[in-house]
């Protein structure tokens, strides 16, 4: 059996970000191939993308529904789907390609309704099918290895968390021909939410698999800060976890001198620890004796389950798109062995179908306090 996999795409067509970065980061590492493409709702588009990437034109279709139906015919047909498209298509797109049953790769949020993303863990089950929601932060070799940390107890008891996630990209009125932020701010191609269901999701998962503490309560404020916005464009939300800690999550995109500006403190009965996302080759932990410790990627402090994913040596900075790989990486293995005969659950090293459940359930709960008035709200099960 080949051990390069076979991979399609919907979404991600010319002048798409997210589709090339994807595309760039299973490249990585050799593992799966793209031979299959909807590119855009344009099928001119999607030929001039195809065209570009060297894809055979009977693999270039008009529509999903078609690709998921004819690859699935298919004996040199897809191993699995990378669906980057807005996020009010994720659904049907994912659900067209689970029942032709395809493995599939979601950039989040999942879906825009709960019923939808409950939908689709059933179906992804009933299947037996792997899912990944590409919550890319999770894949950095340090937020892997403060996950070890806290797991042999190195923090102690979390105590409290800080969430940040600001960037200034939107700060403006007019974002006219700003095609990334067009979709976003508009409530039939984003859903019922902009910054939150966008950046803010990425705090509520990276905390969740650097800590694994499930979340009980929320009481959100979503802001529309922007004159004539329609969906909001700065979020703060207050959390209860189940294990009785507190935390405080801020997302925004008007916050001018940010870029990508995710940041998590994680404090603890023994200690702390400080991780930022556009500096992910290290992070401090300070413990209750006054020390701190500066722990850098590439070094023999980093946990094997975290190193195994280095690629590079100490001082070769690995980024963001070495952590999507990271999560490919995990999948495609996943589905290797899988075919193979080989699978064991204990292999999956990235979020999951489950990690896109919560994170819907966690917008839809924001969302519910809101609309009732900034009140605290059960966490969404």
């Amino acid at each position: 059996m080949s051990k390069v996999l076979n991979y399609g795409m919907v979404g991600g067509g010319p002048g798409a970000f997210i589709g090339d970065a994807h595309r760039k980061a299973i490249n990585i590492d050799g593992k799966a191939r793209l031979v299959a493409g909807c590119f855009s709702r344009n099928y001119e588009k999607t030929l001039l993308e195809g065209e570009e990437l060297h894809i055979e034109r009977d693999r270039l279709y008009h529509d999903f529904a078609e690709m998921a139906q004819k690859e699935s015919e298919r004996e040199d047909g897809i191993d699995f789907v990378v669906i980057v498209t807005p996020n009010y298509a994720h659904y049907e797109v994912c659900k067209a390609f689970l029942e032709a049953g395809i493995a599939v790769s979601c950039d989040k949020p999942l879906c825009v309704e709960p019923s939808q993303a409950k939908e689709l863990e059933t179906l992804a089950k009933s299947k037996n099918l792997q899912f990944m929601v590409t919550y890319i932060y999770s894949g950095h070799v340090t937020s892997k290895n403060i996950r070890a940390l806290i797991d042999e107890g190195e923090i102690g008891d979390i105590r409290t968390i800080m969430g940040e996630y600001p960037q200034g990209w939107l700060a403006e009125e007019d974002i006219s021909g700003n095609k990334q932020g067009e979709w976003r701010i508009d409530p039939a191609l984003s859903g019922n939410t902009n910054c939150l269901g966008d950046i803010g999701t990425h705090i509520e998962n990276t905390v969740y698999r650097m800590t694994g503490l499930k979340i009980k309560k929320v009481l959100a404020k979503m802001e529309k800060i922007v004159q004539n916005r329609k969906l909001d464009d700065n979020t703060t939300v207050l959390v209860e976890y189940e294990n009785g800690a507190s935390g405080c999550y801020w997302s925004s995109q008007v916050a001018i001198g940010h870029d990508n500006g995710l940041r998590v403190r994680i404090y603890g009965s023994k200690g702390s620890i400080l991780w930022f996302q556009e500096n992910p080759e290290k992070f401090q932990l300070f413990k209750d004796d006054g020390s701190v410790l500066e722990i850098h990627r590439g070094h023999g402090a980093i946990r094997p389950q975290a190193a195994k994913y280095q690629r590079l040596p100490s001082g070769h900075t690995e980024g963001w798109l070495e952590a999507m790989g990271n999560l490919y990486s995990s999948f495609i293995d996943c589905l290797m062995a899988q075919k193979e005969g080989k699978f064991d659950e204990s292999m999956i090293d990235y979020p999951t179908i489950e990690d896109g459940v919560d994170g819907v359930l966690y917008i839809s709960s924001c969302l519910k306090s809101q609309e009732n008035g900034n009140i605290w709200v059960n966490f969404e099960e």
